[in-house]
């Protein structure tokens, strides 16, 4: 039985504030894709419990896609044409069954980056 679970959170950067509202799809990446779930992020930046509980989590490679351009739209960043950033994907494998895996987005409408946090 599996007890590890996925979890992610965002950070807008370029304000310094947890990025609230941010859409987020998660997808299970094998022979095709499967759409696993969709969260939006609240005024934390995290998603309401883990994007991937316990009960769905399996050893197998994913794809988070963060939707930033719609973010920056919201809080009033002037768009380019077209934005920098639009969809920001992130793909990562998970191997331990057991473990808490979360992989956050930290974003400005000009960069990110990521790393496995705990």
């Amino acid at each position: 039985m599996a007890d590890g679970y996925l979890t992610t959170h965002v950070l807008d950067t370029a304000r310094g504030i947890p990025a609230r509202g941010m859409k987020i799809d998660l997808f299970r990446i094998g022979d095709g894709w499967e759409h696993i779930a969709t969260k939006v992020t609240n005024s934390d930046g995290r998603t309401d419990g883990p994007i991937l509980p316990a009960g769905d989590f399996k050893v197998g490679r994913y794809e988070l896609l963060f939707y930033a351009g719609a973010y920056f739209d919201s809080m009033g960043v002037m768009p380019e044409n077209p934005r920098f950033l639009d969809e920001v994907p992130i793909r990562f494998g998970i191997s331990d069954r057991t473990a808490h895996y979360h992989v956050p987005l930290l974003v400005s409408p000009f960069s990110f980056s990521t790393y496995r946090g705990s």
